[in-house]
């Protein structure tokens, strides 16, 4: 069974406006509707047994809300993930409620929250974080709606894994979205998790792909797609034809890697 550690859905009232309201959806066509019905039936159609659904707080004010939906569609199939924004002034709070909801992680997006990964004003937050066992999932790399941002560069993760060893930290896209390279050099190796989501869809050197898999602890990468902004069912098919991965290797990351994290 697969574990797609990486999508996106919006409450029914709100799958419309939310997309309206995100800068690069109007150049990729959604797989599904965007709701979590929608994100159920394309978990089917691609053999998918559970999903973790990432929410990004834009603003300080969407951050309870975001806690509230995570509680009410959390279940055997829906793993939630809750979001900080950085200028929340009681994160401490709302991270030790996020735990106390049994809500497994956090996903901060530094484009889109307007922050640098190693920004002194994030410390607080990923502190909390590490003593409230929550995992981190971090956007990394380039984005397609902010080509030219190095807010979330690959260099200023690698300050963060030193100064938080403790921190579980989930670094999206393969390590860095086309920061591939450097995430050969810098990120693969270190002891965090990575998920494989809007890789294969555009890496354009496959080999580079492979060596960090090669290169990454094999119980620390695990299978993400970004739906709905990638197909479930396209991706899962994309790395089960992948060449030169071992059957082993690919149940690792298809699911058992992500069962040790989560917990499930």
């Amino acid at each position: 069974m697969i574990i797609d550690f990486h999508t996106h859905a919006f409450p029914d009232k709100l799958a419309e406006s939310a997309i309206a309201k995100l800068t690069y959806p109007s150049k990729i066509k959604p797989s599904f509707d965007r709701t979590v019905s929608g994100l159920l039936k394309s978990m089917d159609e691609a053999g998918i047994e559970k999903s973790v659904v990432l929410s990004i707080a834009t603003k300080p004010s969407q951050t309870e809300n975001i806690i509230k939906w995570c509680e009410k569609i959390k279940g055997e199939r829906i793993i939630p993930f809750a979001s900080i924004h950085p200028e929340n002034k009681n994160a401490g709070d709302l991270i030790k409620k996020i735990s106390g909801e049994g809500l497994p992680g956090i996903k901060l997006h530094p484009m889109y929250q307007n922050f640098y990964l190693d920004d002194e004003k994030m410390f607080f937050i990923y502190e909390e974080s590490a003593k409230n066992n929550i995992i981190l999932l971090f956007h990394i790399g380039f984005d397609i709606a902010f080509p030219d941002s190095k807010k979330a560069e690959i260099s200023r993760l690698k300050k963060i894994v030193q100064k938080f060893p403790e921190l579980k930290i989930v670094a999206a896209h393969t390590g860095g979205w086309r920061m591939w390279n450097e995430a050969l050099q810098d990120i693969a190796g270190l002891d965090i998790w990575i998920e494989t989501s809007m890789t294969l869809k555009y890496i354009e050197d496959k080999k580079i792909f492979l060596e960090i898999l090669k290169k990454h602890p094999s119980d620390k990468i695990m299978f993400g797609t970004d739906t709905p902004w990638s197909s479930q069912l396209e991706e899962v098919k994309m790395m089960q034809e992948f060449p030169d991965i071992s059957n082993d290797l690919k149940q690792k990351i298809f699911s058992e890697n992500a069962r040790k994290l989560l917990g499930v």
